[in-house]
């Protein structure tokens, strides 16, 4: 093993702001780039929906051991990535962000399947104003 082999074993490729904004642009477009984070902010339809989107990143963070920042009011929660251990944004903070698009996102209403979703007719059950 060759000495720049050695000394980048273990570490994570750190990506620079390009890379990062073009693959947000072209995987994620949702999620933006800001102050060393990429971000998404989820609007949700009161405190029980809001309360339910942290709780979901919550546990694909913890399940996927790398945690999120996150900030929340009553109708909205913003996740943050970036890894601290790199410094930097890494693979780690995409997929787990694709990861918590595709659950936080999920409207099973709109597939072919059993599963209707929330009813999009009565506000008492609404839940994310869902990206369309």
């Amino acid at each position: 093993m060759d000495q720049e082999t050695k000394s980048n074993k273990g570490r994570e490729r750190v990506y620079s702001d390009d890379e990062i904004i073009a693959r947000l642009e072209k995987e994620l477009s949702h999620w933006r780039y800001e102050n060393g984070w990429i971000r998404r902010k989820y609007k949700t339809h009161g405190w029980k929906s809001t309360l339910m989107v942290i709780n979901t990143v919550g546990h694909l963070a913890e399940a996927a051991w790398h945690h999120p920042d996150i900030k929340a009011s009553y109708a909205w929660v913003e996740v943050l990535l970036m890894n601290h251990a790199a410094k930097g944004i890494t693979d780690k903070d995409f997929e787990l962000a694709a990861k918590i698009e595709s659950v936080v996102q999920w409207q099973p209403g709109r597939e072919q399947g059993s599963l209707e979703g929330t009813p999009a007719t009565d506000q008492r059950f609404a839940y994310l104003k869902y990206d369309d």
